[in-house]
């Protein structure tokens, strides 16, 4: 009873808050009166659907919503109407079939505040344009999603090995560790340099990295989101975002500064470097998308997003190769037939690993590390499936209705390699695989994603076996949160060398 009556008093203080959000902000972006939205559920005023909505598990209240409204349907968040696309054949429809007209940012208020509609991740129109092809160009002639870089990734991953043999088998949490190899690959790119391990700044960084991560895919920042205004004068940890995103902001500057004062126009070693090269050449002109503050916002996206997503999903796959043992020993045997003990796994061995392949696949469909990806926005008047979206309307692709999409995986609920496997085990790629997400937004460093999990990953199991603290069927496979991203729960393990 008291539970109870503490639950609907804490609904209460919502919608009071609400009400005083409202009257001193305004209506938020109401739907354009041209368009016609699908249908969805009744939203209350104020609120919207919140009451529709468990926000420690959004997306699967969302897939849920699905089920009695449809594969396209609108939804209130506060008084902001989306369309939320559930399922392969939706998703793909319009952020494939129709990528232009979907290619826009949608409102994400919890990163708006913080970048300011800067940098690559959150910018829009020409600007992201601009800013997401000079990226691209620059990070490939430095071996991002090429062999050249491939080396640079074998020595951090045999860096983390080293690592894990000093545990001498003694438990420990691997999300320092792994956060440390995988932010030191962007690190190369983006400043030049890899940090020693045990660099006090380095750790600071990476701390304020997955302290965000954890508080955005609560219930906190999901909150945030929809009542950013009523949430900046709510108490709760989703202030330590900000406080968070400001010391990566000034870390980040730092470098820029040290960049300038060491620049060599001839010999640019890095990201920061040609940035600081286009930012001289484009300073007259006023209409220019290199500045300060556009460097200092991409450089954070590029090593916001190299470092969490991926050291997520390593961790997440250790927790899975502990709960199904018997997938690690066919994935060992397998690296033990085609690389054996005496060199490192390379990229080239992926084609002789069908089933370690199809299992590096299985572990990111499974896990769907951002469940509702990133929030699009159509750049025009877009009508899609009989439908008129206004222009700047949002649209949330629900990723993970995609990973589980029944009519594109076997029994999607459960982790199973052979979604990924032909009838003669052989390695067979899905359209629906869509960790990164699909079309024009596709994540900038997918390439160097996918190089990174499977030489980490093979690297570690081809020294060591991985050792639970408790029985596999004990290990938990849920979130211990989920909003942004998928955050797998705290755990220890040993690692004992084979």
């Amino acid at each position: 009873m008291v539970a109870g009556t503490s639950t609907a008093l804490g609904w209460l203080l919502v919608l009071l808050f609400s009400a005083v959000a409202w009257y001193l902000s305004g209506q938020r972006r109401a739907g354009n009166k041209r368009g016609k939205l699908p249908p969805g559920p009744t939203p209350l005023p104020l609120v919207g659907n919140l009451f529709h909505l468990d926000p420690r598990e959004m997306h699967r209240s969302l897939e849920k919503l699905s089920k009695t409204y449809g594969p396209v349907y609108t939804i209130h968040l506060g008084s902001l109407p989306c369309v939320v696309l559930c399922g392969y054949q939706a998703v793909k429809e319009a952020l494939v079939d129709q990528g232009d007209d979907f290619s826009d940012r949608g409102a994400f208020p919890v990163f708006y505040r913080f970048t300011q509609g800067n940098g690559i991740a959150f910018s829009n129109g020409e600007k992201w344009k601009v800013l997401r092809r000079f990226a691209l160009h620059t990070l490939k002639n430095f071996g991002m999603g090429r062999s050249s870089l491939e080396p640079r990734i074998q020595e951090e991953a045999q860096c983390l090995a080293q690592e894990f043999q000093g545990k001498k088998g003694v438990p420990f949490n691997p999300i320092d560790l792994v956060c440390r190899a995988v932010s030191n690959v962007i690190c190369v790119l983006v400043f030049g340099k890899r940090y020693d391990y045990e660099d006090a700044d380095f750790l600071l960084l990476l701390d304020h990295f997955n302290e965000n991560f954890r508080i955005m895919s609560s219930r906190w920042g999901e909150l945030y989101n929809i009542f950013p205004r009523l949430m900046d004068f709510v108490p709760g940890p989703h202030h330590r975002i900000f406080h968070n995103f400001e010391k990566l902001r000034q870390f980040i500057t730092e470098h820029v500064r040290r960049h300038q004062k060491h620049l060599d126009r001839n010999n640019p070693q890095d990201y920061i470097d040609h940035f600081l090269l286009r930012m001289e050449q484009e300073k007259q002109d006023p209409q220019s998308y290199f500045h300060m503050d556009t460097l200092v916002m991409s450089t954070h996206n590029l090593f916001f997003g190299g470092t969490e997503t991926t050291s997520t999903t390593l961790r997440y796959g250790f927790l899975i190769l502990m709960k199904y043992p018997e997938v690690a020993a066919r994935v060992q045997q397998e690296i033990d037939r085609v690389v054996g003990p005496g060199r490192p796994p390379c990229l080239a061995d992926r084609k002789a690993m069908p089933y370690t392949d199809a299992v590096v696949y299985e572990i990111q469909r499974f896990i769907s590390i951002l469940p509702m990806g990133l929030p699009r926005a159509v750049i025009r008047d877009t009508p899609f499936r009989g439908f008129l979206l206004p222009k700047g309307t949002n649209v949330i692709p629900l990723l993970s209705s995609v990973l589980s999409d029944p009519t594109r995986f076997k029994d999607p609920a459960s982790f199973n390699p052979a979604n990924f496997l032909d009838k003669e085990d052989a390695f067979q790629g899905n359209d629906a695989f869509v960790p990164f997400a699909p079309g024009k937004r596709i994540c900038l460093g997918a390439s160097l994603a996918r190089m990174e999990i499977f030489l980490f990953l093979t690297t570690i199991l081809q020294q060591f076996t991985l050792q639970p603290l408790v029985p596999p069927a004990e290990i938990d496979l849920t979130p211990l949160c989920t909003g942004l991203g998928n955050v797998p729960r705290p755990y220890e393990f040993r690692v004992l060398p084979r």
